[in-house]
């Protein structure tokens, strides 16, 4: 298995741990200081709290086994949790926060004790901190040579990509409660309180955005990467039986489970016993491979080069860069 799919949940939980510590200290700040942005960013984080708790119950329903009814099993259900977890950040994050700056913008308040708001947000940015190096200390683990921007767009696990970007909204979102709270301090117009809460409900919308078009693409169903697709196509035509790969494709049903579906070309003269050696035998070298390849569906065909299907453009890709 890669490392990209087996994901450790480390990340998850210490997210949650931070937030839920995050968020008691920061509703104590906006009950003393009345901030708009400070109670922004309290729901921020009670929001992101119950999103580690999806994102822990969606990887742990993930592992039933397959039913009747689900007889590829349960492993997209990451995806769907993880889908969720956008739509909360949306409404109960984003929505919240952009109410809030509004209302303060039209209603501004003089803030209370500022003092406390201040000591509030070091303590948050010290826990978010923690929380976001643990996120990348454990991505880096697994996300090799790749950009974060690749990752994030290309991890088929969808707990780190989630976390990252939750953590990094976090602590933009204190940078933004901070300005606010400073410029609000110094000017005395509780204005700049609602705009920094009306920033950080931007900020939480796009992340959702990114997070839930992240998500949606999972849903629909994403390939195996080039490098999993040129391992799989090596591995099949790497033993006796087995001419070439006419046909491939590859679907992952969960970040721990990937379908392989593929047609190979056989010798006309080869017995249907011979045929069905090469392919087993095929399909303990593509397991040996890509260990994440649970489910290979394998069909015996003649090479026709006149044949429109034959060595299509993917497979060809695969070939030419093993």
């Amino acid at each position: 298995m890669s490392p990209d799919h087996a994901s450790s949940p480390r990340a998850v939980l210490a997210a949650l741990a931070a937030n839920l510590g995050i968020a008691a200290t920061k509703f104590a700040a906006f009950a003393v200081t009345g901030s708009a942005s400070l109670l922004a960013e309290s729901v921020h984080s009670v929001a992101d709290s119950g999103n580690q708790v999806l994102l822990i119950i969606g990887r742990s329903r993930a592992r039933r086994g397959e039913t009747e009814e689900h007889q590829f099993g349960f492993g997209a259900e990451r995806y769907v949790y993880a889908f969720v977890v956008a739509v909360v950040l949306f409404v109960a994050g984003a929505v919240f926060s952009v109410y809030e700056g509004v209302h303060r913008i039209a209603h501004p308040e003089r803030l209370a004790s500022p003092v406390v708001g201040f000591v509030v947000l070091g303590v948050a940015v010290g826990l978010e901190a923690f929380s976001f190096r643990t996120a990348i200390r454990e991505s880096n683990a697994t996300r090799g040579r790749a950009s974060w921007r690749a990752f994030i767009r290309h991890a088929k696990a969808p707990e780190l990509p989630a976390v990252l970007l939750e953590d990094l909204a976090a602590l933009t979102g204190l940078a933004f409660a901070v300005i606010a709270l400073v410029v609000t301090t110094v000017t005395g117009d509780g204005r700049w309180d609602g705009a920094g809460s009306l920033a950080i409900g931007a900020l939480l919308g796009a992340v959702a955005v990114v997070l839930a078009a992240e998500m949606k693409s999972l849903l629909v169903g994403e390939a195996a990467s080039p490098e999993a697709q040129r391992a799989i196509v090596a591995a099949i035509e790497a033993g006796p039986g087995i001419e070439r790969v006419i046909h491939l494709r590859t679907l992952h049903i969960g970040p721990e489970s990937l379908l392989v579906a593929a047609k190979v070309a056989v010798r006309p003269a080869d017995t249907a016993a011979s045929i069905a050696a090469a392919i087993d035998a095929a399909e303990r070298r593509i397991r040996a491979a890509v260990p994440i390849a649970t489910l290979i569906f394998l069909e015996p065909d003649l090479y026709q080069p006149t044949r429109l299907d034959v060595s299509e453009p993917s497979v060809r890709a695969a070939r030419r860069k093993k």
